[in-house]
């Protein structure tokens, strides 16, 4: 009996690692690499983060020290910039801005959640005539810059005997102006399940039966989403504002945040308007953290529940 023979070397002469020494290594490899990516991630994050460290730094030193240092550390703390900065010289009283700049958000937010879902629901449930073409040319407004209707906006508010009051920066919320949210909602419906509304038409539901009880419980997501970048849109607003509000007791958070900048070259309160940028993200954090679950979950319930 004769036996075969080969001229390749084992594994060994070839190079090759044992088979131990590559399972080995293969895990090292792998921390080494998530090491890495975490390094660089967290370089990442603190550029991200400095501007608002520094910002939340400089909050609490005396304003002829702001711009001595770059640092986020400092031996000469001060509340006095809160304090001016929040009941100001008079007619600047932070507090009045805070409570203006809450009442246009909430009242928008809530106008954006009304119109934007029932515009999103008879665009994705209810049949009626040019329903495509109507729906094509909301979302042909997302094409259309902001400044573009401005002026007539403002003319036509004008003549209503509207400026220097909320209305204009109220009202356009209730008239599902927002086609991005009408189209997100809009999406969010479609992919809904037909048979939960057949079956509530059986149990005699209609539309309105329909639309609150069916699909506003299984749209929160989008629901929340809306909520969430409507408030901070509008919290952050800072042109409407300085077009429609002169009456400095009208004014909103960017508005009177401008107020502690010297545009005539006098001296500017850095500190105040520090101190009060930074009170001012306190609501957006905590809206962000009451409406985070709903920026990241699908639909949790079942139609039957």
């Amino acid at each position: 009996m004769t036996t075969l023979t080969t001229d390749r070397p084992p594994a060994a002469k070839q190079g090759k690692p044992p088979l131990m020494a590559r399972i080995v290594r293969k895990p090292k490899n792998r921390v080494a690499v998530t090491i890495a990516r975490h390094a660089v991630l967290i370089v990442i994050l603190i550029a991200m983060l400095y501007p608002l460290l520094w910002m939340v730094a400089a909050s609490f030193r005396p304003n002829d020290e702001i711009f001595k240092s770059l640092g986020i550390l400092s031996t000469n703390y001060t509340l006095d910039n809160y304090k001016n900065g929040w009941t100001g010289n008079g007619a600047l009283n932070f507090s009045q801005f805070f409570l203006n700049s809450l009442i246009i958000s909430a009242l928008s937010v809530v106008g954006n959640l009304i119109a934007c879902s029932l515009t999103a629901y008879a665009f994705a449930r209810m049949e009626f005539p040019f329903k495509r073409i109507l729906f094509a040319l909301l979302l042909g407004t997302l094409l259309l810059p902001y400044h573009v209707t401005l002026v007539p906006q403002y003319i036509l508010f004008n003549q209503l005997n509207l400026i220097n009051t909320f209305a204009p920066l109220i009202a356009p919320h209730y008239l599902a102006t927002d086609a991005f949210f009408v189209f997100l909602m809009v999406q969010f419906i479609r992919a809904l399940p037909r048979d939960l509304d057949d079956a509530a038409k059986i149990d005699g539901a209609g539309h309105w039966g329909i639309f609150t009880r069916i699909i506003l419980p299984l749209a929160l997501p989008a629901i929340g989403t809306t909520a969430l970048f409507t408030f901070i849109n509008t919290w952050n607003d800072f042109l409407g504002p300085l077009l429609y509000l002169s009456n400095s007791q009208l004014w909103t958070v960017p508005i009177g945040l401008n107020a502690f900048l010297d545009a005539t070259g006098g001296q500017s309160s850095y500190g105040s308007l520090f101190a009060m940028a930074t009170l001012s993200l306190a609501p957006l954090v905590g809206f962000f953290i009451a409406f985070q679950k709903l920026l990241i979950e699908g639909i949790a319930t079942s139609g039957i529940k």
